[in-house]
């Protein structure tokens, strides 16, 4: 029997399920589908069925939602994340338009570099007009995503880039600026080594039209900096996108630069490419009791090596919206292997957060999840064939015979797959040991973290009094509790952003793709807080990174608190 959260119950109720669907149906389906894979490589189809549903059944690990809401569909797209070019013209822009309108349709979110366009007010040789812009295009694919629903069950989700060196880049940097334009869009700036050595040397910064090359302008780059650092603390966006970072763990690049990763920007991609993710719930290869529990290295292993072989399979039974996609999919055969509910087991360990032994226990899992999951992409590649693009990869020089996926390791936000799994999101710290989060086109879903209540029991602390300061105000701040409990349990807001860029960094370095990692700063931050860690995230090798001001938006995903009974709060 699945248990579940209610809050579990409510998301697969509104999004995943199908009819009188239960979760162990719509498990099943999305095994039965997947597994139909094997058949092309003559293993058993019913025993990798069976193997796939036990593996999401025990919530255990769970792939990308599509594949959940779309497995067993006819002509089903299972996959999240898709970077689709944008060129300059009138035809191209449109046909992307076009494109995204269908990956949207079939349940994918798309990412976009809109570099490549001129900047505005530049002639127009075909009407001897002059051109909007490309922040003026933005608001086209904004009004059309809005009116396409993902799969019938969600918004679209888009990611904006522009380079650093756009001379329209202080218009992007500011077009969120007004509260009710571009929300179907994250953005972020295509960050250069180039333009961040200038702002620490204090110097001019040159913008170039991307039409022919021309400099139109050298500005401050401080200037350029600054912007974003007040727009960040402002609402939050633009983040940054460090385009030299990503692309030197660029796998295969002799098929071209990343320049756009998807919404959420964990995944940089080539044109056309598709990603399907999924994510391991850490708090399942918890074993042991009280203070002898560990990481179970073998269990975990055994998880990521049928993950592997699940999120393979994927790309195989795909069906792919476009033929520029799957021909670019099929290349490289990218997937991305993460995980969920770290902070659920820092609280199970008895680990802070905020401790170079958490970062470090960070750092080490991804290490063991890639080096799990490269010798499983290598194993598949034996059996199976490698990626079409391995010959002109990186992998021959690493001293690699065979490697099934370009890359093998992702880290999601896991948004709602970490609700249904009942854990915390990716990597991040717990937001609040009880929220409310707006989901479900504007619906409020209320949580309250049994690990952290389990914990206080424990230990003794778990009265009356403290479930409804917690209820109430999501934190055991204020309390008067023990400091090492008040800072095991602390949250988002009370735990140094140096630590948030740690575990960032930490995890970035045995992850092939990018981190999904939001760097939540209370109300009263600084300016100077948000330039710190904009320069620690570059400093310390990430991809990318975004700050989050809280109540810097009328309307949040996440607020600290809930409004039930106390006695709704109940021990496992």
């Amino acid at each position: 029997m699945i248990t579940l959260s209610p809050e579990a119950e409510a998301v697969l109720k509104a999004r995943y399920l199908r009819g009188k669907e239960t979760p162990a149906d719509l498990f099943k389906r999305a095994a039965d589908h997947v597994a139909q894979a094997e058949a092309a490589y003559g293993r058993d189809v019913a025993a990798a069925a069976r193997e796939y549903y036990a593996l999401m059944s025990s919530l255990t690990f769970l792939p990308n939602s599509p594949t959940l809401i779309n497995a067993g569909k006819a002509r089903a797209q299972l996959a999240a994340c898709f970077v689709l070019p944008v060129e300059d013209s009138l035809p191209g822009i449109f046909d992307t338009l076009k494109y995204t309108a269908l990956i949207h349709q079939s349940g994918g979110g798309t990412g976009f570099s809109f570099s490549r366009l001129r900047p505005e007010g530049d002639i127009v040789s075909v009407t001897d007009g002059a051109s909007s812009g490309p922040v003026s295009f933005m608001h086209i694919f904004d009004a059309a995503t809005q009116i396409v629903k993902q799969g019938a069950a969600r918004r679209g989700a888009n990611m904006a880039i522009l380079r650093v060196d756009h001379p329209d880049i202080f218009t992007f940097i500011t077009a969120k600026r007004r509260r009710d334009v571009l929300n179907n869009f994250n953005l972020s700036v295509g960050i250069t080594d180039e333009f961040m050595r200038a702002v620490q040397n204090q110097t001019n910064y040159e913008l170039i039209n991307p039409r022919n090359g021309a400099i139109l302008k050298s500005v401050p780059a401080a200037e350029i900096f600054n912007l974003l650092v007040e727009m960040a603390w402002e609402n939050g966006e633009p983040g940054l996108f460090f385009l030299d970072t990503v692309n030197k763990a660029n796998p295969t690049p002799a098929l071209g630069r990343f320049e756009a990763p998807n919404p959420c920007s964990e995944q940089p991609l080539l044109p056309y490419e598709s990603c399907v993710l999924g994510s391991v719930n850490l708090t399942r290869m918890i074993a042991g009791k009280g203070q002898g529990m560990y990481l179970d290295k073998e269990k975990l292993a055994r998880t990521v090596r049928t993950a592997v072989r699940f999120l393979d399979n994927v790309i195989d039974v795909n069906h792919y919206p476009l033929a520029q996609v799957s021909a670019a999919t099929g290349l490289t055969r990218k997937i991305g292997l993460g995980i969920m509910g770290l902070a659920d087991v820092f609280i199970l360990l008895d680990l802070p957060y905020a401790s170079q032994q958490a970062v470090d226990l960070t750092r080490d899992t991804m290490h063991f999840i890639s080096d799990e999951a490269r010798a499983m992409s290598a194993e598949l590649g034996r059996e199976r064939g490698n990626f079409p693009a391995f010959g002109c990869s990186v992998y021959p020089s690493l001293g690699y015979s065979h490697m099934r996926n370009a890359t093998v390791t992702t880290i999601a936000p896991t948004g709602t797959i970490s609700m249904i799994a009942g854990c915390s999101s990716g990597i991040e710290p717990l937001f609040g040991l009880a929220m409310t989060r707006r989901v479900l086109e504007g619906q409020l879903i209320t949580s309250i973290n049994m690990a952290a209540l389990n914990y206080l029991n424990k230990h003794d602390l778990f009265s009356r009094k403290v479930k409804e300061h917690i209820t109430a105000t999501g934190s055991v701040a204020g309390l008067g509790l023990p400091e090492r409990v008040t800072k095991v349990l602390a949250t988002a807001h009370g735990i140094e952003p140096a630590w948030h860029v740690a575990h960032l960094a930490a995890a970035q370095q045995y992850t092939d793709n990018g981190v999904s990692k939001t760097v939540n700063l209370p109300e009263h931050a600084t300016r100077q807080n948000v330039a710190e860690v904009f320069w620690a995230a570059y400093a310390k090798g990430c991809k990318g990174v975004t700050v989050y001001r809280d109540a810097s938006r009328e309307q949040q995903v996440l607020t600290h608190g809930v409004n039930v009974p106390c006695e709704e709060c109940r021990l496992d």
